[in-house]
Order: C-alpha cells, then sequence, then structure tokens
C-alpha cells in the first residue's frame, strides 16, 4: 500500500451542531484517511468509530446552541490524532459499570478508552478538547 501522505497532515473542519453532522464528520476523517493513504488499514476502522463516539458526545453534551464544533485529524507517518474540540463546560470521563448515568448511555467513552492508544481531555481557552491516538505498527 502506498504510504505517501497526499494531504496535509493536519486537517480540520467546523461542523454545525445537528444529527448530520456526525455522519459529515465520519465522512471527512474517511476522506482524510484515505488521503493519507490509511484507507482499509489495520487502525482505520477503530479511527472512524472513535471520531463517530467523539462527534455524537460534543453534539450531546458540549456544544452550546448555536454553536459549531471542530474536528482535527493529524498524521505524523506513525501515530494518528483524532480531536474534537467544542465550547461546553464539563470534563467527559468514562462511564463504569454503577455510575449514575448507567441510564443515559455514556458508553462512547468506554469505546473511545478500548479502541485507542490513548485518549484525554485538554482545557481550552472556551471549552475543551477531547482528543486520542492510534499508533500504527509499522
Amino acid at each position: 500500500m502506498n504510504e505517501t501522505i497526499q494531504l496535509p497532515p493536519l486537517r480540520e473542519r467546523f461542523f454545525r451542531r445537528e444529527r448530520r453532522s456526525v455522519p459529515a464528520a465520519r465522512l471527512f476523517a474517511t476522506e482524510t484517511l484515505a488521503g493519507w493513504g490509511l484507507a482499509g488499514t489495520e487502525r482505520a476502522d477503530d479511527v472512524l468509530l472513535c471520531v463517530s463516539e467523539l462527534v455524537t458526545n460534543a453534539l450531546l453534551h458540549g456544544v452550546p446552541p448555536g454553536r459549531q464544533f471542530l474536528l482535527f485529524l493529524r498524521y505524523d507517518g506513525r501515530v494518528i490524532r483524532v480531536e474534537v474540540h467544542d465550547s461546553g463546560a464539563g470534563v467527559p470521563h468514562v462511564i463504569e459499570d454503577g455510575d449514575e448515568d448507567e441510564d443515559e448511555g455514556g458508553r462512547g467513552l468506554l469505546l473511545v478508552s478500548a479502541l485507542s492508544d490513548q485518549w484525554g481531555v485538554r482545557e481550552r481557552e472556551l471549552g475543551k478538547a477531547v482528543w486520542c491516538e492510534f499508533v500504527r505498527s509499522r
């Protein structure tokens, strides 16, 4: 497979606070992975699932009405990084068995934690960025 990066190593796009942004963000990530020569590779499906989960979390919990969120994708030849920036308050966390919010879903970060090599949250001037990384084997 051709490993030449045909797209810039950093891609970003704003999305509106609406349900159709989830498939739109996933399509953007799919096109980006293909442009980096990573479509069909060992981590592509995991990356796409985590994009969907992080975007869904941003829409449900982090993007106030009238605002947008920003999806960043970065690839340095070894690590794929996904970041979703939103302007909402709060710090997302993995819901464990027995947590109060269990009935409301909230298992997205559990999937992100299981599928990615690492993930986290960092504060921004307004809101936060939730990120995850995938290390590609050589």
